[in-house]
């Protein structure tokens, strides 16, 4: 195995499965990103079933986004305990206010799932999160199922290749960065504009990034994309309202699409300029990826509220009344179940007789749970021992509001070699569980309030040691992994 690892890192290396080393960092240098040498084992059905979930998750999330009332009744409550909400709630009021620069917006977001055993001894989906902004991994996902395509062909196992699904993350996500491109460009005659990436003032996973950028270059060479900070549109963006449109310019460069892979963490805004910056973006004519509206929707408030019985129903029924004549209607219903199935185990710690409940629940058993804040990108939540204490120091205070309870998901171990940068010709086999992400690609209208396109959009699969809370690839903590497609998992312990 050590022989073949050492082939596996210079193969992936060399294909582009590759980050920024965060402890001795250069630009002028890549180092592969932390890879399971072989897939893991995925039940077919419940990948399929994800797959085909997540249309109707896309259009659950364009049904939040576009709840401006549902949106500020359930996130106004924590404006006095989570200043960065605040913030990003004064963008949203204030673009309300004013009235939204641009109707058309983009999503491009992803439902991350683990299985566990239910109470009848079968597997089943359960939610993780829906993320809906700076999804990524659309380019490793794709590239960890060709680095196990490589290595089952190294293994003489090619019989199992054809149960590693095909994976077009990267060009379906790109699909709808193009689509949105397209829009513009010719609804505000502006061939010539281009697709803004915000990005960190330091990005590790540039390979991830880049690849999106090659693969819109590759799909129409017309389409530029520029690469920006937060301060730098701060610094070089303005308005340009000679034609009362509010175009987006940065320097003289008109915007036609802005993709976030940066802008959901507190440290993202250091100054106020970053803060104008993102409301410059938000008044701006230019289609966002996501608009204020949809970060917002992806809140892990929001995200509890919606697993309450009669929530996911309530915002789908409309659409579902409008098909109630054709014979998809039946199907559409049972799919609705389905993914109320899957946003399990939620609960709220509000100042009332319940969030008391729940607190005291996760108190009693603080290993079944997990806390979380209002954060996205990862290394934020508590768990074990810590959410009993961190749950008995926030005692009944406002700031408890902040947080929701998540039962620990208990994923089934799969023992699975690991090949990390930094660690020589060592590699072992260790316990390990893993988390699957299904992407979705959408374009909706807040004017018709409808959704203009939608489309399950590829998937990727990352491991961590089992044991381990967080599970980063960057941080090399979590690694790559692609999902093997089989029809039981028996032979697992």
């Amino acid at each position: 195995m050590v022989d073949l690892a050492l082939k596996c890192k210079d193969w992936a290396t060399m294909h582009g499965a590759c980050m920024r080393s965060k402890i001795n960092f250069s630009r002028d240098q890549l180092q592969y990103a932390p890879f399971a040498m072989l897939p893991s084992p995925f039940p077919r059905d419940l990948f399929e079933k994800a797959c085909r979930l997540q249309p109707l998750i896309n259009e659950l999330m364009f049904s939040v986004a576009i709840n401006d009332e549902f949106l500020l009744k359930t996130l106004e409550r924590l404006v006095d305990v989570d200043p960065f909400l605040a913030r990003l709630l004064r963008i949203y009021r204030t673009v309300l206010s004013e009235g939204v620069g641009q109707d058309i917006f983009l999503g491009l977001i992803r439902s991350d799932y683990m299985i566990e055993k239910s109470q009848n001894g079968e597997y089943k989906l359960s939610m993780v999160e829906v993320n809906t902004i700076a999804a990524g991994f659309g380019w490793m996902g794709p590239v960890s199922g060709m680095i196990h395509k490589f290595v089952l062909s190294e293994l003489d196992a090619d019989e199992h290749i054809p149960k590693l699904p095909v994976n077009n993350a990267l060009e379906a996500i790109t699909d709808g960065m193009h689509e949105a491109w397209m829009h513009y460009q010719s609804s505000y005659k502006a061939p010539s504009s281009v697709i803004m990436i915000i990005v960190e003032d330091v990005s590790y996973n540039i390979c991830d990034q880049r690849f999106h950028e090659f693969e819109l270059a590759k799909k129409n060479p017309k389409v530029r994309t520029i690469r920006r900070t937060l301060t730098q549109v701060g610094e070089q963006g303005w308005l340009d309202n000679s034609d009362s449109k509010s175009r987006l310019k940065i320097g003289e460069t008109e915007v036609a699409v802005i993709y976030f892979r940066c802008g959901y963490a507190p440290e993202q805004y250091p100054t106020e300029k970053e803060w104008e910056a993102r409301l410059l973006i938000e008044r701006s004519l230019a289609i966002k990826c996501p608009s204020i509206r949809c970060h917002l929707a992806g809140s892990k408030k929001i995200q509890q509220i919606l697993s309450k019985e009669g929530m996911i129903d309530t915002f789908l029924q409309s659409q579902t009344e409008d098909m109630e004549s054709n014979k998809k209607s039946k199907k559409r219903k049972d799919d609705i179940l389905a993914l109320c199935d899957t946003f399990t185990g939620l609960y709220s710690l509000d100042l009332d007789e319940e969030g008391d409940r729940n607190a005291a629940m996760g108190i009693a058993n603080p290993l079944l749970y997990v806390l979380k804040p209002q954060r996205e990108g990862g290394g934020n939540n508590i768990y074990g021992e810590d959410v009993a204490k961190e749950l008995t120091k926030l005692g009944r205070t406002k700031e408890r509001e902040s947080f929701i309870l998540m039962k620990l998901i208990k994923p089934p171990i799969i023992d699975n070699f690991i090949n990390r940068p930094g660690h020589g010709d060592q590699i072992r086999l260790e316990p390990t569980i893993c988390e699957l992400g299904i992407f979705g690609a959408y374009i909706g209208s807040l004017k018709s309030r409808k959704l203009r396109s939608s489309s399950q959009a590829g998937h990727m699969l990352r491991v961590k040691g089992y044991g381990v809370n967080e599970g980063g690839v960057a941080s090399g903590l979590g690694a790559l992994d692609s999902p093997l497609l089989v029809e039981q998992l028996t032979s697992i312990s």
